[in-house]
């Protein structure tokens, strides 16, 4: 039997610990992590405690752990955005293949350097783009590829954020910033950007997009609100309470879900009295309206794919659930899905529809619909075949980042149409 190939994890957080990580435990015949590195004690800590891994494996930085003679078989990349592409290539130096976190870069020359350096060294970049290995999106696209609507024509599709977590995560948290982060459409929708094209089956040529930072702003305030919720006479009633939304939601508090995301996010291995602390002074206990966040909490994009294929895309932040939704138009019949369903119904054209319900088939489910773990699973039949490319492989995932910046300078400069071509161009341009 095969030995579980070896892993080191650069960023212990929601994704690279508490996402990536349990694959060892469902699976530790394919993965072993053997390393980690992250600034936060607490989270090295638990990285030790949950999966054995020694002492002096964990690292206090990425350049620490990434500057060591070559430590395993492959590096899960789960830092902050703009530390992606530094990582990876670093990574790549050192013999490392990659499981990268979306996104790749908010800057387009730097995706575009790391997908040469890949092409260089020869080694794997596999870019997390989830969707693509869920049952939803996967027997969507299989539909779609063996003709089951025709040519395809158009593509609606919708990522409904919830508000709450919304506001968790693009309030108040950590992508709150393009300048620290990313513009919330890459960040956030890269995915969508990555299912329009793979279902798309050709490439976007142009963009268009509008969009901006509508609610979440200080002139929304109710009158009287203070900087934190501790502190403030106008919290009760305020759909945007920290204490009620991290103690008492449904959704997202720690009676009602337990010390889990995203909870766990405000604290580590959170209890009332950690939790209660953290909102006191860290970034969760801030007023919505008193934040510095400056990204989009909507935003609608138009793209116009060869052959006269259109698509659109809205995300909002104003939903009451997480989930995605799609429809597909082609010569021969429609298709219809939701996510949060789980179901997909066909409508051929002079036939009888089909409802196909996911959730009845047998198989593993984690993380984004399943998506997490067939991720990983994907990732190392990968290493094992001597492929260098997988399904969303660096060289697939670039131009859907393409497609989601060229929608945020459209929707910077008033709806514009932008072109795909004019992006690479002067990102080629960067490079030289």
């Amino acid at each position: 039997m095969a030995e579980p190939f070896t892993v080191a994890i650069c960023g212990c957080g929601s994704r690279g610990l508490d996402a990536y990580a349990p694959f060892q435990t469902a699976h530790p015949e394919r993965m072993k992590i053997v390393a980690g590195a992250d600034p936060r004690p607490e989270r090295l800590e638990k990285l030790r405690a949950l999966y054995g891994v020694a002492p002096e494996m964990c690292f206090a930085s990425d350049e620490q752990m990434l500057s060591q003679p070559r430590l395993a078989d492959a590096v899960i990349i789960a830092t902050m955005d703009r530390t992606h592409v530094k990582n990876a290539l670093a990574a790549l130096e050192r013999g490392y293949d990659v499981l990268l976190e979306k996104p790749i870069s908010p800057d387009l020359a730097e995706c575009l350097a790391l997908r040469e350096k890949a092409r260089q060294t020869g080694r794997r970049v596999l870019v997390c783009h989830v969707l693509r290995y869920t049952r939803f999106y996967a027997a969507l696209h299989q539909l779609v590829s063996r003709g089951e609507i025709g040519r395809p024509v158009t593509i609606e599709a919708s990522e409904n954020v919830a508000w709450w977590h919304f506001a968790h995560s693009f309030v108040r948290g950590n992508w709150r910033r393009q300048d620290e982060a990313s513009p919330m459409l890459l960040q956030k929708c890269c995915h969508d950007m990555d299912i329009l094209r793979w279902l798309a089956g050709r490439r976007c040529l142009q963009v268009q997009s509008f969009g901006s930072l509508d609610f979440f702003r200080p002139e929304n305030a109710p009158a009287g609100a203070a900087e934190r919720c501790c502190d403030c006479p106008a919290r009760e009633g305020c759909l945007y309470d920290a204490g009620r939304l991290y103690f008492t939601d449904p959704h997202c508090g720690l009676e009602a879900i337990g010390p889990q995301w995203p909870v766990d996010v405000v604290v580590t291995d959170p209890t009332p009295e950690k939790l209660r602390a953290a909102l006191k002074t860290g970034p969760y206990g801030r007023c919505v309206f008193r934040c510095d966040n400056d990204v989009a909490d909507h935003q609608t994009v138009n793209l116009l794919f060869e052959g006269g294929l259109t698509a659109s895309f809205t995300v909002s932040a104003f939903t009451e659930t997480c989930h995605r939704t799609i429809k597909l138009t082609g010569t021969q019949g429609e298709i219809r899905g939701d996510m949060e369903e789980n179901t997909l119904v066909l409508r051929p054209f002079g036939r009888k529809e089909q409802v196909f319900d996911l959730k009845e088939q047998a198989g593993e489910f984690s993380g984004h619909g399943g998506g997490d773990f067939g991720l990983l699973h994907s990732f190392f039949d990968l290493l094992a075949s001597g492929d260098t490319q997988g399904l969303t492989g660096i060289e697939a995932s670039v131009e859907s980042h393409v497609m989601a910046l060229a929608a945020e300078r459209s929707r910077i400069q008033g709806g514009r149409t932008v072109t795909l071509e004019e992006l690479e161009k002067e990102a080629l341009a960067q490079m030289s």
